[in-house]
């Protein structure tokens, strides 16, 4: 083993030590890939690097679109969208048998399609569906499990902030990535919700049917949505056909949303302040970690690390398809450690170089898209997995009364969906591929 190949592995297990302890991952990652260069190359090399690596990072036009969609997210937070969301999808869903908890789910892809974010859809979605799940009696484990499976559907359904840290990262296209996305996100909606119709049809007690509405408040429920309907379509929509690329899609985002709060909610200076600041905290969280990704980058890939990697999994005999499987399993167990947003950042730069070199009989963009999308479903899981499950002590935090392990059993039969959602995708890459492809033509 060279000298070059040792001072990197060396500093992957510091990595890991400082992440175990506690350490922040962006400084984690900022302090072993400065230490790294500086050991490789010497501290002239890495200061050099460093003067114009943060601008060179953070200059980039498609960097732009992340606080924008950051900012939508929390607007959409103090505009009150989930209350209209949830009381349109309980309209439709709510006089069924489990169709509250089925209006939650609809609520949440309505949700995650806006602000991009599974905690933040998990926690604001958890503050609306709690109380009415509770109040129509359903129990600890299927509300509590509802909410935080619903709140998986905030990371891969577009506008995703991940999906676009993950493009950039491995230098996809953005606009591919969300069409890339919108099946399989609609796949997990139309499959949590036949879980929740299998689960009160074995446990009926579990799920209650909710009121029927009039008319009247049937067609104020419905009616009351199509501007939250809207906005998705003019953001999303003007971005698949090719109107605007998401940058400017993004701040046309903030804007009707922002109308949307003014006119229907009567959100103020004081929600528009808290806004621009959460996003300035969270964008800047998230750049940091960028920098931290790119110095472990640059210290990894001169070690020699991931192409050492690449080529450890290529040359062992096992077949594409089992190392793709090892690959996903490594990031289920990675998700119940840390939040999504790190886990790309950090395991991408090791696992894309050996993803590319696998042959799967497809185009290497295409790979590119279709194992960005899988990589975002079982970070997922990994939000809903034990001991972690960061999307569980959420909801948990939110329904004190209901005990951690029956929130865990509440999520399984939506785990057992997610492995069916992973199956489809694996075995027909077609239903990732077809819309990018469409629209490319």
């Amino acid at each position: 083993m060279d000298q070059s190949l040792f001072l990197g592995l060396v500093g992957l297990a510091a990595l890991i030590f400082l992440i175990g302890i506690r350490v922040p991952i962006a400084y984690a990652m900022i302090v072993v890939g400065a230490l790294g260069t500086i050991a490789l190359n010497g501290p002239g090399v890495f200061l050099n690097q460093l003067k114009t690596l943060g601008f060179s990072q953070f200059s980039k036009y498609d960097m732009s679109v992340i606080p924008m969609f950051v900012l939508m997210g929390y607007i959409a937070t103090r505009a009150g969208l989930s209350q209209d969301l949830f009381r349109a999808a309980n309209a439709w869903f709510g006089r069924m048998r489990g169709g509250v908890a089925m209006s939650a789910i609809a609520a949440c892809a309505g949700f995650g399609a806006v602000c991009g974010s599974s905690l933040a859809t998990a926690t604001t979605m958890g503050q609306v569906a709690l109380p009415e799940l509770k109040r129509y009696k359903y129990s600890g484990a299927l509300a509590t499990g509802t909410l935080a499976a619903g709140g998986l559907l905030g990371i891969l359904i577009p506008p995703s902030v991940v999906l676009v840290v993950y493009a950039i990262i491995v230098e996809a296209n953005i606009v591919s990535m969300f069409a890339a996305a919108l099946f399989p996100g609609l796949i997990a909606v139309v499959l949590f919700i036949l879980v929740i119709a299998i689960y009160v049809r074995i446990v009926p007690e579990a799920g209650p049917a909710g009121d029927k509405l009039s008319r009247a408040e049937w067609l104020s429920a419905t009616f009351g949505v199509l501007p939250v309907l809207g906005i998705f379509v003019i953001v999303i929509g003007g971005i698949y056909v090719g109107f605007y690329n998401p940058t400017p899609a993004a701040a046309v985002g903030v804007a009707l949303v922002a109308i949307y709060g003014s006119l229907r909610r009567g959100v103020g200076l004081k929600e528009y302040r808290w806004a621009l600041l959460e996003t300035a905290k969270t964008t800047g969280m998230i750049y940091l970690i960028l920098l931290g990704a790119e110095l472990l980058k640059i210290f990894m890939s001169r070690g020699g690390v991931p192409q050492a990697a690449a080529e450890m999994m290529v040359t062992s005999g096992l077949s594409p398809m089992v190392i793709l499987l090892l690959l996903l399993l490594a990031l289920i167990i990675l998700g119940c450690l840390m939040d999504s947003m790190s886990m790309i950042l950090l395991v991408m730069p090791f696992f894309w170089p050996v993803v590319s070199e696998l042959d799967f009989g497809m185009d290497p963009e295409d790979v590119k898209i279709w194992f960005g999308i899988l990589a975002l479903i079982v970070v997922e899981l990994g939000l809903i997995t034990p001991p972690v499950g960061m999307n569980v002590f959420v909801i948990s935090s939110l329904a004190k009364d209901v005990p951690m392990g029956q929130t865990f059993k509440g999520v399984l039969p939506f785990f057992l969906g997610e492995l069916v959602r992973l199956a489809l995708l694996i075995a027909f890459p077609a239903i990732t591929l077809w819309l990018p492809h469409m629209l490319s033509n």
